[in-house]
C-alpha cells in the first residue's frame, strides 16, 4: 500500500503525465515494481496510460474519492455555500484550508470574476508561514508549538516580503488576535496578495482559515483593506457559527 501510494504521489510535481522510469525515480522503486504498480493502478482506474504516448497520468476514478471526502469533511460542508457568496459579491478569489501537519490544504477554492486563475486550488498544499491562510491556522498554535512545528530552518522565504524568523512572525500573529484578520501581500509570490481570517469549531480552537485573495491590482488593499476584511470576517464568524461556535466566553466555558 504504501508503494502504491508513493506511484501516485509522483504526479504531484507538477507534471502530469510521467514514463514509468519517472514514476519509478520518483518514488524510489525499481524499475519492475513501478512498472507492475502501475499495470495494477491502470486496472482499478486510479491511473491512466495515453494510448498514443505511452505516458501515465492520474486517474479519473480518483475524483470519485475525493468528492466523497471533501463532501463529509464538516468545514467543507459549512463554509461552500459561504465562500462561493463570498467570491460573487468581491469578484475575488475565496478560499478555505484546513492545516495538514506542517502544510495548509484547500478545501474549497471559488474564482472571482476579477481573479480567475488557470488551475484548481482543492487538495494542493502550501507552506504556513508564508500564506495568510497559514498565519490564521498557526494563530491556534502556542509559540511552543509554532516553533515545534516549523523549525527556523524550515521557515523558507520565497520572495523578499516573506517572514523569515520566528519573532517577525508571532508579532504578525499577535495582530491577527488583536484585529482578527492578517493580510499576506507578495510573501509567497510576487503580484498576489490575501486578506484572512480563522475559523473556529464549538470550543473554539481554529480548524480552518478563510481568504479572500488576487493580483495586487485587483484586490488594491490600499483603498479595500477594510472593506475586505470586514467581508471575510464576517463571513469566517459565519462559517464558525455553522460549526457550532457561538462567542469566546461560550468557548472558554466549554473549556
Amino acid at each position: 500500500m504504501e508503494r502504491a501510494f508513493a506511484v501516485l504521489s509522483a504526479f504531484t510535481g507538477g507534471q502530469p503525465e510521467l514514463r514509468v522510469s519517472d514514476v519509478a525515480k520518483r518514488a524510489g522503486l525499481g524499475l519492475s515494481t513501478a512498472s507492475r504498480l502501475l499495470a495494477t493502478l491502470e486496472s482499478v482506474g486510479a491511473v491512466e496510460r495515453d494510448p498514443v504516448s505511452g505516458l501515465y497520468r492520474l486517474g479519473l476514478d480518483l475524483v470519485t474519492y475525493a468528492g466523497i471526502a471533501l463532501n463529509q469533511h464538516r468545514v467543507h460542508r459549512a463554509a461552500r455555500q459561504l465562500a462561493q457568496e463570498l467570491a460573487a459579491r468581491l469578484g475575488l478569489g475565496a478560499n478555505v484550508a484546513v492545516r495538514r501537519g506542517d502544510t495548509l490544504c484547500y478545501l474549497l477554492n471559488f474564482e472571482g470574476a476579477r481573479a480567475r486563475r488557470n488551475s484548481v486550488l482543492i487538495g494542493a498544499h502550501n507552506p504556513l508561514h508564508a500564506t495568510g491562510l497559514g498565519k490564521c491556522l498557526l494563530s491556534g498554535l502556542s509559540p511552543a508549538q509554532r516553533r515545534e512545528l516549523l523549525p527556523a530552518d524550515s521557515l523558507v522565504g520565497y520572495t523578499p516580503h516573506t517572514l523569515t524568523d520566528h519573532q517577525r512572525l508571532d508579532a504578525e500573529l499577535e495582530q491577527l488576535a488583536a484585529h482578527g484578520y492578517t493580510k499576506e501581500v507578495e510573501e509567497l509570490a510576487f503580484s498576489r496578495a490575501c486578506v484572512a481570517a480563522p475559523i473556529r469549531d464549538q470550543a473554539g480552537a481554529v480548524v480552518a482559515a478563510l481568504s479572500v485573495s488576487g493580483p495586487l491590482s485587483v484586490i488594491d488593499l490600499a483603498q479595500r483593506e477594510d472593506e475586505l476584511s470586514r467581508a471575510v470576517v464576517e463571513t469566517a464568524d459565519s462559517i464558525s457559527i455553522a460549526l457550532g461556535y457561538a462567542g469566546p466566553h461560550a468557548a472558554g466555558a466549554s473549556a
